[in-house]
């Protein structure tokens, strides 16, 4: 109990010296925190993924459409289940800052290969009998106060013109890793303006969607599909929903490798700015130690003295700076739009690695404190003027 006390009092001798260091670390901690959030967020797609399910895409560049005439062709590929469709719409919603993802989807087939995204059988009949009705995540309609019925017009980009759709449905996520931030709208509807429109980009789709019986066969009904349309003006590639969800990642892989670098660069400047405090208390009490060593206090009371002061910063520290990462964590997720990052949160390993570098962040800045005190001898110690 002597030896805590002394830790305690040790620690709060500079108040003003062991409060800028706690609130140093709490804003590295908030920082790491935060960084690692955005990284986990950006992965949230490829965890998401559904092992029996397969993306077959444009072969050259997943922008080139594909004919909607392979549609057939592929479900007779043994061991597929299902398929869907479908075509990226983009388009303005209230203006160019509201962005989440649009889609134009096979009504009858979007929600057989998406069981993820809930709806009642009542949502999914009206979706189906309405040309123009359109599904939105939870987390759209609440952001933006929409309900069934509500009308929403969108301003077409890569499709120009004025596009109206009825609010039939709001699904929700099934778990937390399930996006539901996202808009789908009849392909029909789509496909019946361009037919008018722009007649020759009528009949094409973005991609199409596949649930195959076993995963187990991932690549050998990959391979399948992809040797029926070998050598044909659109050929196919195609792989399983997590890699072609990576393949989104890669593009901006430097971006966040550089951020996953930059959070654990924090760790580092937050051991130098502990291990500064240890240092110059260590240096400032040499003559204490020299005191201790001759009142008999072996060289493990020394150690944990030093390491207790140190461990009790950084805890200190890195426990408010937790505890702030939090609330900070939900201001982001509520200023951000929903469409960037569907799922924004702290996720279990950011708190593991973050206690885990407060642990050894505290030790590592006790060592050489420790070494000085313990190598000083007790005549040089009392001589020693700080």
């Amino acid at each position: 109990m002597k030896v805590l006390k002394l830790i305690f009092k040790n620690a709060l001798r500079h108040k003003l010296r062991t409060f800028l260091t706690i609130m140093g670390m709490a804003i590295a901690v908030i920082a790491f925190g935060l960084l690692r959030t955005v990284v986990t967020a950006w992965y949230v797609g490829v965890e998401a993924s559904a092992a029996d399910r397969l993306v077959t895409r444009h072969s050259v560049s997943f922008i080139l459409p594909l004919p909607y005439a392979y549609l057939d062709k592929i479900k007779q590929v043994e061991g597929v289940k299902t398929v869907s469709f479908f075509n990226w719409f983009g388009g303005i919603y209230i203006d160019k800052n509201q962005f989440f993802a649009r889609f134009a989807a096979d009504a009858n087939t979007v929600f057989d290969v998406y069981p993820e995204w809930l709806l009642t059988k009542k949502e999914r009949e009206d979706f189906q009998k309405e040309r123009n009705a359109c599904i939105l995540g939870v987390d759209i309609a609440n952001q933006y106060n929409l309900k069934i019925g509500d009308v929403m017009t969108l301003e077409g980009d890569i499709f120009p013109g004025r596009w109206d759709f009825v609010v039939r449905g709001i699904y929700k996520p099934r778990n937390k890793t399930t996006d539901a931030t996202a808009m789908i709208f009849q392909w029909e509807y789509l496909n019946e303006r361009m037919s008018q429109d722009s007649p020759e980009r009528a009949n094409q789709i973005g991609w199409f969607v596949i649930k195959i019986n076993d995963p187990n066969q991932a690549a050998l009904v990959s391979s399948k599909i992809d040797a029926l349309f070998k050598n044909s003006p659109a050929e196919t590639k195609s792989e399983t929903e997590r890699a072609f969800q990576q393949g989104f990642i890669a593009a901006s892989s430097a971006i966040i490798e550089g951020m996953n670098a930059i959070s654990f660069i924090i760790v580092g400047i937050i051991m130098l700015v502990l291990g500064n405090t240890m240092i110059m208390s260590a240096r400032e009490r040499t003559r204490e130690y020299a005191v201790f060593k001759t009142l008999g206090f072996s060289g493990s009371h020394l150690v944990g003295l030093i390491m207790g002061e140190s461990l009790f910063i950084s805890a200190l520290g890195g426990g408010l700076g937790l505890f702030l990462t939090f609330p900070i964590v939900a201001f982001f997720e509520s200023v951000i739009p929903k469409g960037w990052f569907p799922i924004f949160q702290v996720e279990p390993i950011t708190i593991i690695l973050a206690v885990s570098a407060v642990i050894i962040i505290g030790v590592a800045a006790a060592i050489f404190p420790i070494q000085r005190a313990l190598s000083t001898k007790i005549v040089d110690g009392f001589r020693f003027v700080g």
